[in-house]
């Protein structure tokens, strides 16, 4: 009985997958130009127009912060350990340290030059 209701629940499943798939040029034909003209490159690109400035907007204040925030702790605590490495043998590793340091200086900088690279 479980595999049963197991297997019909994963056809429904896989039904609802595929309808959520094509539902787009559907959506695209009966909205776009309010006619039907069936002009889904149009509608595509129209969504894309629209959603970029936020997708900017959610890179530029959420992800961004994210990397460098994580960078910034992995820099601070391989400068420490760097450190202990020191006093313990003497002889200070600088690439951990400065390979973070630059990854990190690049992704603070990055929202200022990112999107016209990407041409956005």
């Amino acid at each position: 009985m479980k595999k049963k209701i197991l297997k019909i629940f994963s056809v429904a499943g896989i039904v609802m997958i595929m309808l959520s798939c094509f539902s787009m040029t559907v959506f695209a034909n009966a909205g776009a130009g309010g006619g039907g003209s069936g002009d889904v490159a149009g509608a595509i690109e129209n969504t894309w127009n629209t959603a970029s400035e936020q997708i900017k907007q959610v890179v530029d204040n959420v992800v961004f912060p994210v990397i460098d925030l994580i960078l910034a702790v992995f820099f601070f605590a391989k400068l420490g350990l760097a450190y202990f490495d020191y006093r313990k043998s003497g002889h200070f590793e600088w690439t951990a340290p400065a390979v973070l340091f630059a990854c990190l200086v690049f992704t603070l900088t990055a929202p200022l030059y990112i999107w016209g690279i990407i041409g956005m």
